[in-house]
């Protein structure tokens, strides 16, 4: 990236990058974020978007993202979640609450089942706000709400879109 940045408009990195390294990172993405490697492809992610606009290594990536409108590591991770949960509903059982229905969360004493695909999907999903579960019916439109969602939040790790929900409530 570095070295055809200097020949190539913003536009033309942007296509490079969701050809290339945005393709890598999708594939199998709900595996990799429990692996010690996602941090590193996280910061390889940072580099990349830096390149791209021609920041210092210690300036704040955060708004990079936004005004590229390229998702966050972690916010993929999110966005394949509640995909995946929404695309399988049927493997999941609903727990109808006031004014909200969520899947129930299974309980275990497992770490690793709790920090699988499954029960981090379910709770991942319960905590979208309810404006962009309410579209879940249409995959859809529930795609475009929640990449709205995540690129107006911009989060860096897991914890702060679990914050975001106890901030709202």
């Amino acid at each position: 990236m570095r070295s055809i940045k200097p020949f190539m408009s913003l536009n033309t990195l942007k296509n490079i990058y969701y050809s290339y390294f945005n393709t890598v990172i999708r594939y199998g993405l709900p595996f990799w974020r429990n692996s010690p490697q996602s941090i590193k492809i996280f910061r390889i992610q940072k580099r990349i978007i830096r390149i791209m606009i021609g920041c210092k290594v210690r300036v704040s990536c955060r708004n990079l993202f936004k005004r590229l409108e390229i998702l966050l590591f972690v916010s993929k991770y999110v966005l394949s979640l509640k995909l995946f949960v929404v695309k399988n509903k049927n493997l999941f059982n609903l727990e109808f609450r006031v004014q909200s229905n969520n899947f129930y969360q299974p309980i275990t004493n497992l770490t690793i089942y709790q920090k699988g695909v499954y029960c981090i999907g379910i709770k991942i999903f319960n905590n979208l706000p309810p404006y962009i579960k309410d579209k879940s019916d249409n995959i859809r439109k529930f795609e475009i709400y929640l990449k709205r969602f995540l690129h107006i939040h911009s989060f860096y790790c897991i914890e702060e879109h679990f914050h975001y929900k106890s901030i709202t409530s």
